[in-house]
């Protein structure tokens, strides 16, 4: 796992280093600057034409000590001030200073005073973000919403120092957040740079030093995390040589109706594909006779009568057997939201509280305006932000926001296991910890990669001992089939199919990787 810092905890590190080490704050902003420099010529190693975006704080004043470097290095540097230079930081004040005393034609400075200003740096090969550092909140305005508005349409490479400018570093928000391909960040990565607004505006993402020890950060109580392909091996469940079918995993799928036949089947063969032992199918008599099983390792068990095109509340009996066999029950791929239904999903639930159940798809609608009556305490939910919003009855665009602490907050009321589908997935378990995949791409965007996740979740849940480690590999190894696939497809030709298919390979490839 690689921890994730909050911006509070990174100024408190920096005081620690002026105030207990006794290094001065300029020494530190040398630092970063010299690091930074390192990386930028490092990934621009026959750039020539630099321009730096100065910030009246500190931010700025790593930009104006990068400048330096780079003029040392012949590298011509343009300096375009959100404000009067008079208006900058001690350290920002004292780097401005020492370039006006540079007897150089590869430097020249411009004050922005509107938006024709943004002519003096358009022909750059790179632009650099020094406009604004962690401390920053709230919506940008005057004349830093222009210049990033403006720099934003640009067509050319982009880099920011510490934090994409606009963007909370900590709640991942921002109306308007400076585009970088690269971002440069100080002292220790922080926890808004990796999902929503952050993730898409941050581009790459690495570490600079402020010339102290990582070890100072061990002190900290870190909540949020990256995970890590080794986090995803370690999930692995185990597979020991006296295993039999039973032992391998009992996972029972609880979906279908007359609507949506297909969904259980694909979430039984991705249970199948990682290592359950017996998977059960339990379907609607008439949504059975819809499904073409080709995959004939599934056992389908038909449910109900002749008539029945949809679960309800007498069916649990029928059920009661398979439910007690189950180590994992999947509930919900292709159910349908019938009102019988959703009689029958509540009393499922309420009757057999000890089973672990993941909850997905329709199943979610179901019990959206019933939490309050039911004990998930061992229930892996997995809803995608537009079912987290009928569950939590927030609005995407309000906990878009600060989606951490809304996640969070839904995974300690509810005692349960939190998957929030997106365009990075967040685990979230019931002690404030959120877990953040890096793995996946936009191919996965398609009808039937959440029935794929089930499968694998209730597969690896049915074989572990630790239903959080499950959970975390899981995630990640369901969208690492899918980045695999990119070696020999586009993210327009990836079907549910394909990567269910390819997890054979996935774990193959997550075994070499680590080994």
């Amino acid at each position: 796992m690689i921890p994730l810092f909050t911006s509070s905890q990174i100024r408190e590190i920096d005081e620690f280093a002026i105030n207990h080490l006794g290094i001065p704050s300029f020494a530190l902003m040398e630092n970063a600057s010299i690091s930074i420099y390192h990386e930028i010529i490092n990934h621009f190693p026959s750039e020539q034409y630099y321009s730096i975006l100065i910030g009246k704080g500190n931010n700025g004043g790593d930009g104006l000590a990068l400048a330096r470097h780079l003029i040392n290095d012949d590298k011509f540097v343009k300096l375009l001030f959100v404000d009067d230079p008079k208006k900058l930081s001690e350290d920002a004040q004292i780097n401005w200073n020492i370039l006006q005393k540079y007897t150089t034609t590869l430097i020249e400075y411009k004050v922005y005073n509107s938006k024709k200003d943004i002519n003096f740096i358009k022909n750059s090969d790179v632009i650099i973000d020094a406009l604004l550092g962690t401390g920053s909140k709230g919506e940008l305005k005057g004349n830093y919403s222009e210049i990033i508005e403006e720099v934003n349409k640009l067509d050319c490479y982009k880099v920011s120092i510490d934090l994409p400018s606009g963007l909370n570093c900590d709640s991942g928000y921002g109306e308007l957040v400076f585009d970088a391909d690269l971002t440069l960040t100080l002292a220790e990565f922080k926890k808004g740079l990796f999902f929503e607004k952050g993730y898409l505006n941050s581009g790459k993402v690495l570490k600079c030093s402020i010339g102290i020890s990582n070890s100072f950060f061990n002190k900290y109580d870190v909540f949020d995390y990256l995970i890590e392909p080794e986090d995803a091996f370690d999930g692995l469940p185990l597979k020991n040589f006296d295993i039999h079918k039973y032992s391998a995993g009992k996972v029972l799928i609880i979906g279908g109706s007359f609507d949506l036949p297909g969904a259980p089947m694909l979430a039984g063969i991705s249970a199948l594909k990682t290592g359950a032992g017996a998977v059960i199918l339990a379907v609607p008599y008439n949504a059975s006779l819809l499904m073409t099983n080709n995959y004939h390792d599934l056992v389908i068990k038909k449910i109900g009568s002749e008539e029945s095109n949809y679960f309800s509340a007498e069916n649990i009996k029928q059920l009661q057997e398979n439910i007690s066999w189950a180590n994992s029950i999947v509930l919900g791929p292709g159910i349908g939201k019938n009102k019988k239904t959703k009689e029958f999903v509540l009393e499922l639930l309420k009757k057999n509280p000890k089973k672990i159940f993941i909850i997905d798809a329709d199943a979610l609608s179901l019990i959206s305006d019933q939490l309050n009556s039911l004990d998930l305490s061992n229930c892996v939910l997995t809803p995608h932000q537009g079912e987290f919003e009928r569950l939590t009855g927030i609005k995407k665009e309000d906990f878009s926001k600060d989606i951490l602490h809304y996640g969070k907050k839904f995974a300690k009321d509810n005692k349960c296991l939190l998957v929030l589908k997106g365009m990075r997935t967040i685990i979230f378990n019931d002690n404030s910890e959120a877990f953040i995949n890096t793995a996946g791409n936009p191919g996965m965007a398609k009808f039937g990669t959440g029935d794929v996740l089930s499968g694998i979740l209730g597969s690896f849940i049915s074989q572990s001992r630790n239903k959080e480690s499950a959970v975390i590999s899981a995630v990640y190894l369901h969208s690492l089939a899918a980045d695999i696939l990119l070696e020999e497809k586009t993210e327009y030709g990836i079907t549910a199919t394909d990567i269910s298919n390819n997890i054979p390979n996935a774990i193959n490839f997550l075994r070499n990787s680590i080994d």
